[in-house]
């Protein structure tokens, strides 16, 4: 094996940078909390389980027009960090979604490949409007500051892996990095993942998958990482175990999962006329007054009782996901 240091001395430095930024791009943990409680303690509020139907269809979505696993990951991680630092009801949680798979697609596809937006709003069977989805995606692009080059997991996924072909050099047999980023966007629908570093869930999707090789190759380059990230055996192993046990659910025959081709819809004329017809006839999203929210950094986006802004099944059915693949995660 060549020398480890000649080469991750580059590598290394762009880690670094990366770590250094990846706090900037990470959720509220008080929102994140607070989205695991809901259910228990605040049952009107916006539950986790909520949040994660969101965004299995959001992957679905993205499979359908053939987005990159950047966008997606962008999407979620805009998505939560939304979340976290504004109240919101259930039924504003379609709009928000599709507003950051938007905004994520604008700024990482090809101009060509991004859809109009009242065909995005038709196909996702959202139940507002392309005024509704603008004022939305400005609602989001201000309180994030929304940049093209921000740090996920993927970021460090893209880095990690190059280190392990650049230094097997051939010698051993790794997973491909599609593989590996089909994972990472599994663990992205359990908004328990929102909660680990990038850096050390990265590393965590690479280790437990690579443990398989038994090679000592790979457990070395694992813990170089780890010994110049700072990351304990105890926070990796934490995420490991969590990370193996997502992969063992999403394997499962139960499950049922979003190809990774584009999707084609298939429908009759019926049903092609009526959900053209809803997405004519649809009124507007109310106003979103803003304001402090008590006990929390978060400011509230709730509105009337009667707001259009909900899609079928939004409060924990996926559009795009059938049954089965939700109750394999309970």
């Amino acid at each position: 094996m060549r020398d480890l240091q000649v080469i991750d001395s580059l590598l290394l430095k762009e880690l670094k940078l990366c770590c250094a930024k990846e706090y900037s791009f990470l959720p509220k943990e008080a929102g994140l909390k607070l989205m695991e409680m809901a259910s228990t303690e605040n049952p009107s509020g916006l539950s986790a389980k909520c949040r994660d139907a969101r965004v299995e269809e959001l992957w679905g979505l993205t499979s359908f027009f053939g987005y990159s696993t950047q966008t997606f990951v962008q999407a979620v991680n805009m998505l939560d960090r939304f979340l976290t630092i504004m109240k919101v009801q259930p039924k504003h949680l379609p709009c928000i979604g599709v507003g950051c798979l938007h905004i994520a697609a604008k700024m990482v596809e090809e101009e060509s490949n991004v859809p109009p937006t009242h065909e995005l709003i038709r196909i996702s069977q959202s139940r507002f409007t392309v005024s509704d989805l603008c004022r939305m995606e400005k609602i989001i692009s201000e309180k994030l500051s929304v940049e093209p080059e921000a740090v996920t997991a993927l970021t460090f996924l893209h880095l990690y892996y190059s280190a392990f072909t650049s230094l097997s050099a051939g010698r051993e047999e790794i997973p491909s990095i599609g593989r590996l980023e089909a994972q990472l966007k599994a663990c992205l629908c359990r908004l328990v993942f929102s909660k680990a570093k990038p850096s050390v869930l990265a590393l965590s999707l690479i280790a437990q998958e690579f443990e398989a090789l038994q090679s000592i190759t790979v457990l070395k380059i694992v813990q170089q990482f780890q010994r110049h990230l700072k990351i304990s055996n105890t926070e990796l192993f934490h995420w490991k175990e969590l990370v193996a046990k997502c992969m063992t659910e999403y394997r499962s025959s139960e499950c049922n999962k979003p190809d990774n081709k584009k999707l084609v819809w298939i429908v009759s004329r019926r049903t092609a006329q009526n959900l053209q017809a809803n997405h004519v006839s649809v009124p507007g999203l109310p106003t979103i007054p803003e304001g402090n929210w008590d006990e929390s950094e978060s400011e509230d986006m709730s509105c009337g009782e009667d707001s259009p802004c909900g899609s079928p099944g939004s409060d924990g059915e996926g559009a795009f996901f059938p049954s089965a693949f939700l109750r394999c995660r309970k």
